[in-house]
């Protein structure tokens, strides 16, 4: 159902039980899946693509060109998942030639204000919550979530299942599995309430305790505890996907919280 006072481009490709409200505006290169609800004054634009089943609340912003000075108008897109919801202003804009598109996974909620910037790439399940700012390139793992008025670098990772605090400036990786607190940003325990929730047993717990321990509370440096976790502890997906995303880290990632520490040590 289609208010009259939407403009759709002609081909646009739009489910037919697609439920539009009044004063937004769809754009030509669109495929918008079934059952999804768009709601009044948000903006699709080229090269936008929704899943089914997802609810995109007043004056979001989709598919803009990316805020990028080396985009020279190649074809990119912003695809979005199913049973995703977008809450009011958010923006998400398109990819640059580096991977040709930004994507936000299945079951994601991003709250109001949020932007995701070009080349991002979203997981399943996350949370972004309000006014939390990503830069381009980020890649952020299933079942993450950022609290509210988080500014993320670009090219920054974060791991699956992490959880990173309120107001935080992030400018290194985040580990799976962990809080990332305070400032400066730094790790905070293993998330253990959210691995819970989302099945993990106590076993399997104590085990990402017991890896994080040697990286971050046994004295060593971090090439010094990752040799140590591969000759030592029980093999695991958990133990190997925590030494595989260190190993693979670009910007390094945080530290241990240190008493009396600052950004510029």
């Amino acid at each position: 159902m289609t208010h009259p006072y939407t403009y759709i481009d002609p081909n646009a490709r739009i489910a037919s039980n697609v439920k539009i409200d009044p004063f937004t505006v769809i754009h030509g290169d669109v495929r918008i899946g079934e059952g999804t609800w768009i709601g009044s004054n948000v903006t699709i634009m080229d090269g936008t693509r929704i899943g089914k089943n997802c609810q995109i609340f007043p004056g979001a912003v989709l598919g803009a060109v990316p805020q990028d000075l080396k985009f020279a108008g190649e074809r990119t897109t912003v695809e979005i998942g199913d049973n995703t919801v977008i809450r009011e202003f958010v923006t998400i804009n398109r990819g640059t030639e580096d991977r040709n598109r930004t994507k936000v996974g299945n079951n994601c909620l991003i709250m109001a204000y949020s932007h995701i910037a070009h080349d991002c790439i979203v997981g399943n399940h996350c949370i972004m919550s309000n006014n939390s700012q990503m830069a381009g390139h980020v890649t952020m793992g299933d079942y993450a979530i950022i609290a509210g008025v988080c500014a993320i670098h670009q090219f920054v990772q974060i791991g699956q299942h992490a959880y990173i605090g309120g107001g935080s400036l992030v400018s290194k990786d985040v580990p799976p599995y962990i809080k990332a607190v305070r400032t400066p940003l730094s790790y905070g325990g293993v998330n253990s309430v959210g691995l819970k929730r989302r099945g993990f047993s106590n076993e399997r717990i104590n085990h990402i305790l017991d890896i994080y321990r040697f990286i971050y509370n046994k004295g060593m440096n971090t090439s010094q505890a990752l040799e140590f976790i591969e000759e030592e502890v029980v093999a695991s997906d958990e133990r190997d996907e925590i030494v595989t995303f260190i190993r693979e880290s670009g910007r390094g990632i945080i530290k241990r919280y240190t008493k009396g520490a600052s950004e510029e040590e």
